[in-house]
C-alpha cells in the first residue's frame, strides 16, 4: 500500500504540487493496493506548457519519421503484452484474456495510426485558374487533451493516443483514478520507443484537473469517454472555451433476435456480450429483445441455462468468465438496479447476486449474471445504464415493435440483430437509429481503419472515435491558392476571385 502512483511528465515520473491521495483497489479483495495522486489546476498548467513546448519539435518530424515511433511501440506492447495485462487486471479486475483483448483493441488502432504518411496527405490541383495552383495541407492542432475512462485502461488511451500522435500534437492524458498504473506504463513505453519527452504527458486528478483541462487557452481539442451527463459537461465546457470536443457517453445496447435465428448462436452471443467483463462495457448488450412469444420462451431457458453456468472467478484467472466489478459503488449499484427491477414488476429468472466469492476473493466485488423476462420500456431497469452484468428480456409482438423498441431509447450506441433474413437485416441496418450495427454480431465494435462513435445522447461531438476521422478530428486543414510570376501584367482587381 506504500506505492503511490505518480504522474507522468516530460518523460519520468512527477509528483506536482498536489499532497492529494486516492486510493486503487484490490477487486478481488476489497483492499487498498496502492494509491494515485491526485494533481490540481497548476499542476495542468505546468503539464500543458511542457506540452506546448515539446509539441513544437514533434510537429517538426516528418510523418513517416512520427510512425516509426509508434512502430517501436507497438513491438515492445507486444513483447510486454502479459505483463500488461496482469497490472491491468488487478486493478480493474477484468480477467486476463479479457485484459489481452483490451489491449490488443487499443493497439490494432495504434497499426492503424502508422499509416499516417497517407492519411495526412493533402489534395492538389494544377492550373485552378492561368497558372495558379491549389492545395491543402492537414496540420497538427498543438497540445489535446484525453480524458478517459476506468472500463477499458488501455484501449480508450491509445485509441486517443495513437492518431493525435501520428498526426503530429501532443497530448495530456488523464486516466480514470480507478485504475491509471497501464495508462502511465503506456506513457513510459512511448518514451521507450522514442517519443520525445513532454510530447505524451499523465496527470491524474478528479473534476479539478477535468475542469482545468476544458478551459486551459492552450488545450485545442478534448476527447472524453464516460457516462453520459459528464459527456455532456465535458463537451459543452470544451464548446464554449473554443476547444474541439469528441465525447462519448453512455448506452443502452439492444440485440433484436428474430424467429428465423440460430438460437444457440444467439444465446451464446448474449451471454457473451451481455455478462462478459462484469458488464463494464460500454458495447455490452443490456437488452435482448426477441419477436414473438415463442421465440421468447426459448430464448430466455437457454439464456437461463447458460447464466446459472457462467464461472466467476478472481481477475488473475485464464479460464473464469468474469471476474469482479470495478469497485464497492459498482457493486452497491448494480445490487440496488436488480433490486428496482424486482420491485417494479420484472421477472428475475436468475439472480447474480445470490454468486458468492470464489477462492481467494474474500471482500472482493463479485457478482454473476443476472437474468430479467418480461422487462417494460418504462422500468428503471430498461430506462437507465446499469454498466454491470444484467441482461433484461423486452418481449415484441414482430419485428416492428422490436425496432420501434430499439429507436425509442435515448441512447444510441450500438445495436445488433440476428436473423437469417438478409432483407430483415438490411432493413435494420438502415433504421435503427444506432451509430453502429451487428448483423449476428453481438459486440459491433469497427475495426480500427473505421470509426466508432454513437449517436444520440450516447455521442456529442461531428467526428468520431478512430478511423479516418481520428485523422480529421486531430488535425485542422490548410488551403493554399498558388501563382508564380510569369511575366502576366493583370493590373489591379477589384473583383472577387472566380473559377472564371
Amino acid at each position: 500500500m506504500s506505492e503511490i502512483v505518480e504522474h507522468f511528465v516530460s518523460g519520468k515520473p512527477w509528483t506536482g504540487s498536489s499532497e492529494r491521495l486516492s486510493d486503487v483497489y484490490d477487486p478481488n479483495r476489497g483492499t487498498v493496493q496502492r494509491r494515485v495522486r491526485l494533481g490540481m489546476p497548476s499542476d495542468v498548467d505546468e503539464v500543458v506548457e511542457v506540452s506546448a513546448a515539446a509539441q513544437r519539435e514533434w510537429a517538426a518530424w516528418n510523418p513517416q519519421r512520427r510512425a516509426r515511433v509508434l512502430m517501436r511501440f507497438l513491438t515492445l506492447a507486444n513483447e510486454q503484452m502479459d505483463e500488461l495485462a496482469a497490472l491491468l487486471s488487478s486493478e480493474h479486475g477484468k480477467t486476463l484474456p479479457d485484459a489481452r483483448g483490451d489491449i490488443q483493441r487499443g493497439l490494432e488502432v495504434i497499426e492503424f495510426a502508422t499509416g499516417a504518411p497517407h492519411l495526412l496527405k493533402g489534395e492538389y490541383s494544377t492550373d485552378a485558374g492561368p497558372g495558379v495552383d491549389v492545395y491543402s495541407m492537414r496540420q497538427p492542432l498543438g497540445v489535446v487533451a484525453a480524458i478517459t475512462p476506468f472500463n477499458f485502461p488501455a484501449m480508450i488511451p491509445l485509441w486517443k493516443i495513437g492518431p493525435a500522435l501520428a498526426c503530429g500534437n501532443a497530448v495530456v492524458l488523464k486516466p480514470s483514478e480507478r485504475d491509471p498504473s497501464v495508462p502511465v506504463r503506456i506513457a513510459e513505453m512511448f518514451v521507450e520507443a522514442g517519443l520525445p519527452p513532454g510530447v505524451l504527458n499523465v496527470v491524474h486528478g478528479d473534476k479539478e484537473v477535468v475542469d482545468a483541462l476544458l478551459v486551459h487557452p492552450d488545450i485545442a481539442a478534448v476527447g472524453f469517454v464516460g457516462s453520459t451527463p459528464i459527456a455532456e459537461h465535458v463537451y459543452s465546457t470544451a464548446t464554449a472555451h473554443g476547444k474541439r470536443a469528441q465525447c462519448f457517453g453512455g448506452a443502452k445496447n439492444h440485440l433484436l433476435v428474430l424467429p428465423d435465428a440460430d438460437m444457440d448462436q444467439a444465446a451464446d452471443a448474449l451471454t457473451g456480450a451481455a455478462w462478459g467483463s462484469a458488464g463494464q462495457r460500454c458495447m455490452a448488450i443490456s437488452v435482448a429483445v426477441p419477436v414473438g412469444e415463442q421465440t421468447a420462451d426459448l430464448l430466455v431457458a437457454k439464456l437461463a441455462e447458460r447464466a446459472r453456468n457462467l464461472t466467476v472467478g478472481r481477475s488473475d484467472s485464464e479460464t473464469a468468465d468474469l471476474g469482479p466489478l470495478v469497485g464497492a459503488d459498482a457493486d452497491e449499484r448494480v445490487r440496488r438496479a436488480i433490486q428496482a427491477g424486482v420491485d417494479e414488476g420484472a421477472e428475475l429468472v436468475v439472480d447474480g447476486r445470490e454468486v458468492g466469492a470464489p477462492e481467494g476473493g474474500d471482500g472482493g466485488w463479485f457478482m454473476g449474471g443476472s437474468l430479467f423476462d418480461r422487462v417494460t420500456t418504462v422500468m428503471s431497469l430498461y430506462r437507465d445504464e446499469i454498466f454491470g452484468p444484467v441482461l433484461s428480456v423486452v418481449r415484441a409482438a414482430n419485428y416492428d415493435e422490436a425496432l420501434r423498441v430499439a429507436n425509442g431509447h435515448r441512447y444510441g450506441n450500438g445495436v445488433a440483430i440476428f436473423t437469417r433474413d438478409g432483407d430483415a437485416a438490411r432493413d435494420f441496418a438502415s433504421k435503427v437509429e444506432t451509430g453502429m450495427v451487428g448483423v449476428n454480431v453481438p459486440i459491433p465494435v469497427p475495426i480500427a481503419y473505421h470509426t466508432f462513435g454513437g449517436w444520440k445522447a450516447s455521442g456529442f461531438g461531428d467526428l468520431n472515435q478512430h478511423g479516418p476521422d481520428s485523422f480529421k478530428f486531430y488535425t485542422r486543414t490548410k488551403t493554399v491558392t498558388s501563382r508564380w510570376p510569369s511575366g502576366i501584367k493583370d493590373g489591379a482587381s477589384f473583383v472577387i476571385p472566380t473559377m472564371s
